[in-house]
Order: structure tokens, then sequence, then C-alpha cells
């Protein structure tokens, strides 16, 4: 059992990333629920965790959760690179990335809106490199050409969202009136893309040892 571990902590920290956005949209939905008079075309969804919703904690302890999760999944992420295709620098850089988004997130969770400390969450934005970085890492693998062209499309949608959201184009298209939705249709493509990729590796990671039980 102790030796069959390594093999197996890849995918048992992946599973974490598989979890984490099922768990983030759970929660935010149940804390909106909770929060009867919440306007989720005007309200951001940090005003879920604060004095003002009706049970905050619901929204802070699934966000942290989260956010320990998403620390966890990048781990997983970094040695998947290493052990598919032993770009280990780059899945340093992945695991961080992921790592710092994680304490964001959980910071984000203990401090809440408007505490000046709450604005750690800007760190879980540091996830829209992770993309980039499992590209660089997984390049080599002529086999992964999907997942590939997956997170290069999300990195992409990221940027456009990015450039949108901050008033950087189109400054009248995000206003007071329709922010919440934007930031909600931003959530979903900043966490969800982690479980599809992280089921996606843990399917590939699976294959070698099915094949060796085959042989």
């Amino acid at each position: 059992m102790p030796r069959s571990l390594p093999h197996h902590l890849p995918r048992l920290l992946l599973a974490c990333g598989v979890a984490a956005p099922v768990l983030a949209f759970a929660t935010t939905l149940s804390a909106m629920a909770l929060y009867p008079h919440f306007n989720p075309a005007r309200q951001y969804l940090s005003e879920l965790g604060g004095a003002s919703a009706g049970h905050p904690s619901v929204f802070n302890a699934g966000v942290f959760a989260a956010g320990v999760m998403a620390a966890l999944a990048g781990c997983g992420f970094g040695l998947a690179i290493s052990s598919l295709t032993r770009a280990r620098f780059a899945g340093l850089l992945t695991a961080v990335v992921f790592v710092l988004a994680g304490w964001g997130l959980a910071q984000s969770a203990i401090y809440h809106w408007p505490d000046p400390r709450h604005l750690a969450i800007n760190l879980a934005l540091g996830i829209q490199l992770a993309p980039l970085l499992l590209l660089w890492g997984l390049w080599p693998r002529p086999d992964m050409g999907r997942l590939k062209l997956f997170l290069a499309l999300v990195f992409v949608a990221m940027g456009v969202l990015t450039v949108l959201t901050k008033h950087l184009l189109f400054p009248h298209l995000v206003n007071d009136d329709n922010v919440g939705w934007w930031e909600r249709g931003y959530a979903i493509v900043l966490v969800g893309w982690v479980g599809v990729a992280a089921l996606v590796l843990d399917r590939r990671l699976r294959l070698p040892a099915a094949a060796t039980k085959t042989i």
C-alpha cells in the first residue's frame, strides 16, 4: 500500500480539482437561496459572505474549502505534468499559481467584504495563467490535442472577459445593472475549466496502468 501511494497521489489531488468547482457552484446557489433579497444582476458574489447576507457562513465555508481544494488540485496538476512529460519546471509553476489562488480564496473567506484583506481574492485571478502553463507542460504530448485546444480557448475566453469587465473595451457594456451576471459568467469560466482539465488528466494517468494490466 505505501508503495502505491506515490502512483495514486496525483489522481487523488486531481480529484480535488474535479470536486472544487462543483462545491463552489453548489455553495453559491445555496447561499443565494438563503439570501432572498440578493439581486444577482447588481450584487457581487462576495456580498453572499458579508454581514447583510442571511447565512454568510454557508458561502464563506464553501469558498474556504474550495480554496484549499484548489491548492491541492494545483499540486495534482504539477505532478501530472511531471509524470506525463517530465516538464518539472512547468509543473512547479502550475502548482504555485494554483496554491496562490487557493490561498487568496481562503483568505477572502476568512476576511469578509468590505474588509480590505478580502482583496486577497485577487490572487485567484492568477489562475488565468494556469491554462498557458499546462499547455507548456503538456506540449510534447501529441495525443492530448483536444485538451490543449480546450486550454487555449479557455485562456482566450478569460482574456476577453478580463478586458470587458475591466472596461478596457466597450466601457458601457458592463454596468451597475448587469455587473453581477458578468461576474458570474467570469467565475464559471475561471473555475469550471479546472474540473474539466483535472478529469481529462486523471483519465490519461489511468491509461498506462490499464495498458500494463492488459499486457
